[in-house]
């Protein structure tokens, strides 16, 4: 025992020596968690916060197809009729808002870091991102209380759309500011690995983007919408042909969502007539990158590289008839490569090749001056570079080569006369980029254009309140008439006759 005490004595000394020796403020540096740092805790937030907008956030592979389903790009047969293939759309989900907590923790622990300014251009530019979605979705949403559950505030005001949308293009620009003064920073999982520049330039051309989505509006709040687009634009702060794509690649650790899905579901998916009939009318190879030949025009002796070998299908086409016209292997499938390769095309949320075509718009609607034809063929060049990173090899013997993208605009895909045409074309190729992207963006981009012509078929729509309608807007999340049911009444009433339906039109497209 005295062995014992004699040993803490001489321990407890050489600890206090130690402590003398460093003097307070190392000591507080001894007793710091490593692991609670703010430069660790804010990069790893930061990781999590940014996939909240860049990965995939459906289920799986049958998620996906739906997606593309309600944007007209595909069918699918043999496992029962798909809703959304039939104009049904079901309720939304306020999911997105779960990210805001880690929002504010990443902005705590980022106090001081050198990269502050980046870690909160996140964060506003996600919130952004985030409430555009939702609002585009449904209508008037929780917006200035969202997030504030830990404070005990669970039932929420539902803003008005106006409002928030307010709100998002303020966060948008308060983005670009803190990016202009960012440093590079940790946590990156997109391409552009915590560069604060090419953050920047995604930023803005982003905001052109939601800008342009809610034209319909000459005002939001205070905000002219027209001046700020070209107020943006004259900054030059935008993507350009070496800034990349603002996304996410798949990888062995994060596959494409087909990816090995090869299944009754997935491997049964048919590419529509209205994308493959207006990529053969543009002579666009991309089709050969999308789609496989149908069989029967095979067996009657085309060959894989002939366009005539490639059949969409009218999704508008009751189930019965598309089921049994694939079975007799009338139609094409989507490509190969979707369903075998584990890194196929990545996640693209923004691209110059989307913005250029949104700058030749903002020409012709006089929003900015410049040649709208060189954007418009900039921005399908883009395009069609982006698709040459695609593995040549499920290209059909038709791969995109330099030289056919230089001749493109040669046929049909050369520029038009009329404003009319011109705008048609611009949305035309903003749809064809979108497949197995942002389909999203397709479906809000019918609503604002209603272009292209989305088949529509009374016969087998399921729209049971407009059975000739393409659906306008999600419900509701089912569970706000539980939890929050005053507040869901009251926005409800101001917007819809008090009435949650799909067809109902949102005050940004009035």
């Amino acid at each position: 025992m005295k062995k014992i005490e004699k040993y803490i004595k001489i321990t407890v000394t050489m600890l206090l020596s130690l402590i003398m020796l460093l003097g307070c403020n190392d000591f507080e540096d001894l007793n710091t968690n490593p692991d609670d740092t703010t430069k660790v805790s804010a990069s790893l937030l930061a990781t999590n916060v940014i996939l909240q907008i860049t990965k995939f956030s459906g289920r799986d592979g049958k998620a996906f197809i739906a997606d593309n389903a309600l944007s007209k790009y595909v069918g699918y047969a043999n496992e029962g009729q798909l809703d959304a293939q039939y104009n049904k759309i079901g309720s939304s989900s306020f999911g997105g808002m779960t990210i805001l907590p880690d929002i504010e923790k990443m902005i705590e622990y980022a106090k001081g870091n050198p990269a502050e300014d980046s870690y909160r251009g996140i964060g506003a530019f996600v919130r952004a991102n985030v409430f555009y979605k939702l609002t585009m979705e449904m209508g008037d949403i929780p917006y200035s209380e969202a997030g504030q559950g830990a404070s005990g505030l669970y039932r929420v005001k539902y803003d008005r759309q106006e409002q928030v949308l307010e709100g998002v293009l303020k966060e948008l620009q308060a983005a670009d500011q803190y990016f202009a003064n960012g440093k590079s920073f940790d946590g990156d999982p997109t391409p552009y690995k915590g560069d604060p520049v090419k953050w920047r330039k995604a930023v803005n051309a982003f905001t052109l983007k939601v800008l342009m989505t809610i034209s319909k509006k000459e005002t939001i709040g205070s905000i002219n919408l027209k001046s700020r687009f070209a107020e943006i634009v004259t900054a030059g702060n935008i993507m350009d042909n070496s800034t990349g794509f603002f996304g996410l690649n798949y990888s062995s650790q994060n596959k494409h969502p087909l990816s090995g899905t090869n299944d009754i579901f997935t491997s049964r998916t048919i590419p529509s007539s209205l994308l493959i009939d207006n990529l053969k009318n543009l002579n666009d190879r991309r089709m050969f990158y999308i789609a496989e030949p149908a069989g029967f025009r095979i067996a009657e002796g085309k060959t894989e590289t002939d366009p005539d070998a490639y059949v969409g299908v009218d999704v508008s086409i009751d189930y019965a008839t598309m089921n049994l016209g694939h079975s007799n292997n009338q139609y094409s499938l989507i490509n190969k490569r979707y369903l075998k390769e584990e890194a196929s095309d990545p996640q693209r949320v923004m691209t110059f090749a989307e913005q250029q075509l949104i700058l030749a718009e903002a020409v012709l609607k006089g929003w900015i001056s410049g040649d709208a034809k060189n954007y418009y063929e900039s921005g399908v060049k883009a395009a069609l570079t982006d698709m040459m990173s695609a593995n040549a090899s499920y290209a059909h013997g038709m791969p995109l080569t330099t030289d056919y993208i230089q001749g493109y605009f040669s046929g049909e895909a050369a520029f038009k006369t009329t404003l009319s045409e011109q705008l048609k074309q611009i949305w035309m190729q903003r749809y064809l980029l979108q497949f197995f992207q942002d389909s999203e963006t397709s479906f809000f981009e019918y609503r604002r254009n209603k272009y292209p012509d989305f088949p529509i078929n009374p016969e087998s729509s399921l729209n049971e309140n407009n059975k000739n309608a393409i659906p306008m807007r999600w419900l509701y999340p089912s569970s706000e008439a539980t939890y929050n049911r005053e507040n869901l009444i009251e926005a409800l009433d101001r917007q819809y006759d008090g009435y949650d339906e799909i067809n109902k039109i949102m005050w940004v497209l009035k």
